[in-house]
């Protein structure tokens, strides 16, 4: 069964760059995707539960992905959600998994967000 992914992501070669890391980790579909706070709320409202792993960056097109972790709440307890942002410092770690977050990782560490996906596909 792959893992179902919904990417919060603006930059276009970006999430180029996300989903070929998840091909080349394999058992990995994206599902669905935004660019936008608003965008990425509405998708969560008429996908619940249609997903396995949230990956959301922090600064979007509009809005922020503060807003959209929060609106993971409620979910399914094998959901994970990472934030993947450039703006991750250990005060905004702490603030993204009190607000739900799984995990925070920096966008410069490719490899703990690999460590963090392989972890799934394991599990």
């Amino acid at each position: 069964m792959p893992i179902k992914v919904f990417l919060v992501e603006d930059m276009k070669r970006l999430q180029e760059v996300i989903e070929d890391l998840l091909e080349m980790l394999g058992d990995f579909e994206l599902v669905g995707s935004a660019t936008t706070e608003a965008e990425a709320n509405l998708w969560l409202e008429e996908h619940p539960g249609e997903w396995d792993l949230a990956i959301i960056d922090l600064v979007l097109e509009q809005g922020t992905g503060m807003g959209v972790i929060a609106h993971t709440r409620p979910r399914p307890p094998h959901a994970k959600v990472i934030v993947f942002s450039d703006y991750v410092t250990p005060g905004i770690h702490k603030h993204c998994l009190s607000l739900g977050a799984d995990a925070a990782i920096p966008k410069a560490d490719f490899s703990s967000f690999m460590q963090f996906c392989s972890g799934l596909a394991v599990a």
